[in-house]
């Protein structure tokens, strides 16, 4: 099992992480880290716990954001795939159509060559 130190607001926590996670696991830290500094700057030192528990809630309110995002872009494509299938649909109709007609338009010439031919 890794382990990993990381330093927030000045003061270094050691955290427990599984093997291979350690880089992930510093990034997160800084990325807290940025939010409780910005925090510190903007408010104050107000307590260690205050400012994780704001810089938590920031990072929360970005999850549920990008979760938004993703629901959006999930019924975009969603709607696109269905525009997608219909477009098809429409297309091999088209396709259909356009075979009838020349059937018919073969047929015609063939019905015109035959008669020329007897004329």
């Amino acid at each position: 099992m890794g382990q990993v130190t990381v330093q927030i607001n000045d003061r270094a926590y050691t955290v427990a992480c599984g093997d291979g996670e350690e880089a992930h696991l510093k990034e997160l830290a800084t990325h807290i880290s940025a939010h409780v500094s910005e925090l510190a700057r903007e408010v104050g030192q107000v307590g260690e716990s205050r400012l994780l528990l704001m810089a938590s809630l920031l990072v929360a309110d970005e999850l549920f954001e990008a979760r938004s995002r993703i629901k959006v872009l999930e019924a975009d494509i969603e709607q696109l795939t269905q525009a997608r299938i219909a477009a098809l649909e429409r297309s091999r109709e088209a396709e259909d159509l356009l075979g009838d007609m020349l059937d018919t338009a073969a047929r015609r010439i063939e019905d015109i060559a035959r008669r020329i031919e007897a004329a």
